[in-house]
Formats: structure tokens, sequence, C-alpha cells
């Protein structure tokens, strides 16, 4: 007990260090190996750079056309690997000894089941980059908040002087801190359900579950499976390692019981034994008989959400070192993330929020509850074939008008149409329009799609651009078109 109160108030880590006996016995031997990388974006670029460097004789397997690709082309022949474009080929895949998936890349594929029916290794980049890792790491997951709660654990950190990697999901490609020697300390690591579905003795020293909510139910062929993939975060941890909790999800203490770290949580609903809890103006911290109050009055970053989030940096930057001062000054500051509840501007009393990263149910609920003042809520998009139900009560509540776009908007007109004033729109800029023309003053329009962005866009961040630069042009002589 002692021990923890003098490292938290000396800015020291509380935590044992990382011990020799939680990484890899021995470093994976590449050399001479033929390795398999599938899927060639920037993570795939930068394993093929790390293979071709460990001796491996590598190839890699991408689904897109070679004219798609041509930011990697170049630097992929001047390494002089096989590469094979517009599918994959089940030959190429059965004369390997190991295959790497780039995060993103489904397991179920024909090729990568045949491969694993065969006994050949299949891991994700994740695993991969965990083989050569010798620094702790603390890994976030969850449907929502993990890129905003892994950015803070990354900044609290760095305040303090430790010198912190973020990646993973975010920032860099967790492969590119393998073997970082002394350059790194600690690693802050965003870790996606597709990431962790292809872990074996990935081992985070402290793991961080914020939420689980249904989403990508066009990949996972039921919920069930998508929250194994979220709790796999917690397979190989033990007792000496850290697990920090949301006490207020359901799903998430379902499986508590499945968790062997020591367990810490975060609540806005009540106070907690061990972790943080929050009234939504001040977070209140208790760790082994240190209790300490942050003030959020400061902090730029809006929505309930995100004081879930700023519980669980909280905790875990606390617990490796992070002073109180340090973690203050970060709260003060981070403006949170770009597509994601950010505010675009203030037209004659109506404010315009981004939130085109709310590609989930789970996530638009979070924004609804966010706001006191009534929405005009655009939504719509490729359609994950998620549940809708949990949207209903908020929409009834908060939404008063609704827009509809993209694939989506036929289905959400059907299960939630009824509960508000709604209409839909062939663009989102014609959206913009529709509720320009419609928002009163003290209200707030909000795009938050609740689908992914990909019928209409390249991703939720070109989404994000269009529906900022629409709002931008709005001028008070705009006329809305007629809604189709």
């Amino acid at each position: 007990m002692e021990h923890w109160n003098i490292g938290l108030r000396s800015g020291l880590p509380i935590i044992p260090s990382f011990q020799h006996s939680i990484i890899p016995a021995e470093v994976m031997d590449l050399r001479g190996k033929k390795v398999l990388v599938v899927g060639l974006a920037s993570t795939g670029l930068a394993t093929v750079k790390f293979l071709n460097e460990q001796g491996a004789i590598v190839s890699a397997s991408e689904m897109k056309p070679e004219e798609e690709m041509k930011e990697v082309l170049q630097e992929l022949r001047e390494m002089s690997i096989s590469m094979e474009w517009g599918g994959h080929t089940m030959k190429n895949f059965l004369s390997q000894d190991l295959i790497i998936l780039s995060p993103g890349v489904d397991p179920t594929l024909e090729p990568i089941r045949k491969a694993v029916d065969k006994g050949i290794r299949v891991i994700s980049e994740m695993e991969l980059a965990y083989q050569f890792i010798r620094i702790p790491i603390i890994a976030i997951t969850g449907t929502n908040g993990k890129t905003t709660t892994t950015l803070l654990i990354g900044e609290m950190l760095k305040e303090e002087g430790k010198k912190v990697g973020v990646g993973g999901n975010v920032g860099e490609p967790l492969i590119l801190f393998a073997g970082g020697g002394g350059q790194w300390e600690i690693l802050a690591v965003e870790a996606s359900s597709f990431q962790l579905e292809g872990i074996e003795d990935f081992r985070p020293r402290c793991s961080v579950l914020l939420n689980i909510t249904e989403d990508h139910l066009d990949r996972y062929s039921k919920y069930e499976d998508y929250i194994e993939a979220k709790i796999r975060i917690f397979k190989n941890q033990g007792f000496e390692d850290i697990a920090i909790l949301n006490q207020d999800d359901p799903i998430v203490m379902r499986y508590e019981e499945r968790v062997r770290a020591k367990k810490f949580f975060f609540s806005l609903r009540e106070k907690v034994e061990e972790g943080a809890s929050s009234n939504g103006k001040e977070i209140f911290l208790k760790l082994k008989g240190l209790e300490e109050t942050y003030s959020l009055s400061q902090s730029p970053l809006k929505g309930i959400h995100n004081v879930e989030n700023m519980m669980a940096a909280i905790i875990a930057a606390r617990l490796f070192g992070s002073s109180k001062e340090a973690i203050e000054r970060v709260l003060n500051r981070f403006r949170g993330l770009e597509h994601r509840l950010e505010f675009v501007r203030e037209i004659e009393g109506v404010s315009y929020y981004n939130d085109s990263k709310g590609t989930n149910v789970g996530s638009v609920i979070k924004s609804l509850q966010s706001f006191q003042e009534p929405v005009i809520l655009i939504a719509g998009g490729k359609d994950k074939m998620t549940d809708l139900h949990p949207l209903k009560e908020w929409v009834k509540s908060r939404v008063r008008q609704m827009i509809l776009i993209g694939e989506a908007k036929e289905r959400m007109a059907r299960e939630l149409g009824s509960l508000t004033d709604t209409v839909m729109a062939g663009t989102i800029e014609e959206a913009v329009l529709l509720a320009h023309r419609t928002a009163k003053r003290g209200e707030a329009v909000l795009l938050s799609p609740a689908c992914s962005s990909f019928d209409m866009f390249k991703d939720y961040k070109e989404r994000g651009k269009a529906f900022k630069e629409a709002v931008q042009r709005i001028s008070t002589n705009n006329q809305a078109p007629s809604s189709k």
C-alpha cells in the first residue's frame, strides 16, 4: 500500500517494472522464411519493409488493382518483392510459412481459411510487432472513443517527460516500434477488433476497454463474434497486469469475470472503489488510498463520452507515472479529434457539428446525449446492418428533424422516420442546405451518420470535410433545394 502512495505522489510509476517473463521468450526468427503480407495500405507497406529487413522472403497480396495503389507501388518495386494485385490467389497463400494480415483484412477470406486448414500460421501485424517489442504497452479498445483516449494517454505521459510512442490503429503502425531500442520507454496503442482477431501472445501491460456496442455487423456474422474479438485484449494478461473497465457498460461488465488482470473502473453513475468517477463537471480519482479531483471547467472537449475517455486516460496515465499537474495541463488544452463532435461554425444562432466519425449507433447516442438543445440530425451512409432500436428514444427526445442520406436512408426512414420529422437528401451538401433552411436559433445541426462512408466517400474524413465545406458555403441568401 505504501509503495503505491509514494509512487503516485512523486509522479513515478506505481506499477512494477515490465518483467521479462511477460514478453515473448524468444525473438521470432524470420530469416529465410516465406512470409506473405495481405493488405498494402500504410501498415502493410511498413510490415513489408520490416520483414525485408529481417531477412524474410517477402511477398504481398492486395485486393485493390495496381493503379489504385500508386502511393506504395514505387517503394514496393524498389524492394524487389513478389506482388499480386486485384485479388488473392490460393496458390500464393498455400505456399507460405507465415501470413501477416494488415488491419481490416477479413480472416474468413477463403485463401486465408485454406492456409489455416493447411497449418500455416496466420497472425495480425499487431502480433508480429509485439514479438519484437520489449517495452510496456498500454492498449486501448472499444467501439467508440479509443482514438481520443489513446491520444490523451500519450499526451499525458509526454507531458510528464516520458518517451512515449503512439500507434496501432492511430498514429504510426505498431510494426514501426518493433526493435526500437531505447528510443521509447512505453507505447500507447489503439487496438481495433480486426487487429485483435489475429493475436496469439500479444499481452499489454495495461488494457483499456471503453465500451462495446453493435458495430461492423457487415463483417461479423453475429454480435457475439464482435464482442469476442474485443475482449481478446485481455486474453494473455495475468494478475500482475492492469485492466481499466467501463463500469457503466453492461456488455463490458458481463465479461468482467474473464479478466484476470488487476481491475480499475470508471463510472459516470456512481463512485468506484478504485478508479475514477465523475459528475460531468469534475473527475474524482481513487487509487490505493490516494484521492484527487480534476476540474473539467477548462476542458475544450465536448460530450459526455469524452468525460468517459478522460476518466480512463487519467487512470492509465497516473498509474504509469504522470503527475496530477501534467494531466491537468493536458485536460485543459486537448481539443479532441477532427470529425468527432467537432464544432464547425455558428450561423444565425445555429451551431453546426461534424461527427462524421460517428459510424455506429452507440457513437450517435453518445453524441446526442451531449446536447440539451434540439438537434437536426444528418445521418445515413453505407449500411452496417446494425440494430437501430437503441436510437429510438434519443431520436424521439433530442432530434427535432432527421435528414437521411446514402445507402441506408430507406431502412433508417422505415425504422426511425416516424419518431420525428424526417426528410431525405441526395447529397451531403443538399442535407446541409435543408438543415440550414429548417434550423431555428438555439438549435444544433449534427452530422452523425451511424453508418460508414464508403457508399459516397473514400472514408469518414472525406465525408466530414465535405460537410464542413458545405457549412462554410452557407450564406443567409442560400435557398435549399426541395427534398428528394
